[in-house]
C-alpha cells in the first residue's frame, strides 16, 4: 500500500516537474484537442493549456483518496484498498501521458493520439476489470445500480461479470491502436456496451433473486 501511494506521489511530482521544465519552450498556443485523424483541432493559451491536466490529476487523486473516509461502508475499502489505490495510480499515469503528449506536440514532436489514447484507455479498462473483481459493496466505487446496492449477492455476481466485460472492452480498445482514424470507435463502443450490459445484468440478477424468494 505504501509503495502504491509513493508511486502516486511520484507521478504527481513528475508531472509538475516536466511541465515546469518544458514550459519556456512551449509555443503561445498548445494543443488541447485532436480530431479522429489525429490532427489538432483545438488549442489553448499555454498557461491554461498546460495547467488543465495537472489540475484534473491532482483534483481527481485528492477526491479518490477522500471518498473512502466519508463512505458509510468505509470498512469495506480495506478489503480491496490495494486495487483501489492501484486504480488511482493507473489513472494518474494516464493523465501524465496525455500531458506529456501535449508537451511533445508543443516541441514539434507529433506523437499520434490514435495510438496513445486507445492504448492507455485499454489499459485503464483492463485494470478497472481487476478493481471490479475485488470491489466490496460501497457507495462510490464499482457498478452502483439500485439492484447491486440492494443485494450483496447481486453486487458480487454483477462485479464478477463486469470484471470480465471491462477486461474485454480493454482488449478491444487496445486493438484500436491499429484502426487509425476509427480508433475512437474501439474505445467508445465497448465502453458504452460494457456500461449498458452491466446495468441490465444487475437488474436481471436481482429479478431472479426476488423470484426465487417469492417462489
Amino acid at each position: 500500500m505504501k509503495l502504491i501511494r509513493a508511486a502516486i506521489v511520484l507521478v504527481l511530482v513528475l508531472t509538475a516537474v516536466v511541465t515546469i521544465l518544458l514550459y519556456p519552450a512551449m509555443p503561445d498556443l498548445v494543443a488541447s484537442h485532436w480530431n479522429a485523424a489525429g490532427d489538432v483541432n483545438g488549442t489553448l493559451p499555454k498557461f491554461q493549456g498546460l495547467l488543465l491536466i495537472p489540475l484534473l490529476m491532482y483534483g481527481f487523486c485528492a477526491l479518490l483518496l477522500v471518498l473512502p473516509r466519508i463512505d458509510p461502508l468505509r470498512e469495506n475499502y480495506r478489503k480491496f484498498r490495494n486495487y483501489y489505490e492501484g486504480f488511482i495510480l493507473v489513472f494518474a499515469i494516464f493523465l501524465f501521458i496525455i500531458q506529456l503528449m501535449t508537451l511533445l506536440w508543443g516541441l514539434g514532436i507529433r506523437v499520434s493520439p490514435n495510438i496513445i489514447i486507445p492504448a492507455m484507455i485499454g489499459i485503464l479498462f483492463i485494470y478497472t476489470g481487476f478493481l471490479l473483481e475485488h470491489a466490496e459493496p460501497n457507495w462510490f466505487v464499482g457498478i452502483r445500480t439500485p439492484w447491486t446496492l440492494s443485494s450483496t449477492s447481486v453486487w458480487r455476481k454483477t462485479h464478477d461479470r463486469g470484471a470480465t466485460v471491462f477486461k474485454l472492452a480493454g482488449v478491444v480498445s487496445l486493438i484500436g491502436v491499429l484502426a487509425g482514424p476509427a480508433a475512437w470507435l474501439f474505445v467508445l463502443v465497448p465502453a458504452i456496451a460494457a456500461a449498458l450490459y452491466t446495468v441490465v445484468y444487475s437488474y436481471w440478477e436481482f429479478r431472479k433473486e426476488q423470484a426465487g424468494k417469492t417462489g
